[in-house]
């Protein structure tokens, strides 16, 4: 079932769940969550936003949303997918046509990995260039379609998708929160301002 269903669910159908629960014994192996509720508990300890659409209206209006929040109505946007900015001309954005003078970077991505909630990205999003390259806020918009629970499936599905041509700079975007410089583990990454516009379509 679905997280985002699930969320929805009658009180009396999660009384069941609890019983099954208690029902397994202590040397059961751990039951594993469903890949979507994986990807958001660790997209959302990455301190990433997240803001779950059941239609592209919806998230028209999460856009809208987001922009006001940080008074980005006067500010520039970069798109380096043509088509993605055509998906949101409807939106009226105050696209700019380099990166330097941007405030905020919307972009798609190749794949959402489950289990340590990261984001998987290549050339496809952003050409050759480094991620620190980018502003500091980006807006990613995805669909629950690609969930993948690991990197190696995310890879396997890159390669399907593109069987003449791999993508290069392929590369995965973890860090959504400013990172303290004692946590040596964050050293050479680039931190974003993230929010996730997840789109359902399964």
């Amino acid at each position: 079932m679905s997280l985002f269903r699930k969320l929805f669910s009658s009180k009396s159908e999660k009384n069941k769940e609890d019983i099954k629960s208690t029902e397994r014994g202590k040397y059961m192996p751990k039951e594993e969550l469903p890949i979507d509720e994986s990807f958001t508990i660790n997209f959302k300890k990455n301190g990433g936003k997240f803001l779950y659409c059941d239609s592209l209206d919806e998230v028209y209006d999460n856009l809208n949303n987001i922009i006001l929040e940080n008074n980005w109505e006067d500010d520039k946007v970069f798109f380096y997918d043509k088509n993605l900015e055509d998906k949101f001309k409807s939106s009226q954005l105050n696209v700019g046509s380099s990166l330097s003078q941007c405030t905020y970077f919307i972009t798609t991505c190749e794949n959402l990995i489950a289990n340590d909630g990261s984001l998987l990205v290549s050339s496809n999003q952003l050409a050759e260039k480094k991620l620190n390259e980018f502003p500091n806020n980006v807006i990613v918009y995805a669909t629950t379609s690609q969930i993948v629970p690991n990197i190696s499936e995310g890879l396997r599905e890159i390669k399907s998708k593109n069987p003449n041509k791999i993508p290069t700079n392929i590369t995965t975007i973890k860090h959504f929160k400013l990172q303290e410089e004692k946590d040596f583990l964050s050293y050479g990454s680039s931190s974003k301002n993230l929010y996730l516009l997840l789109l359902e379509d399964l």
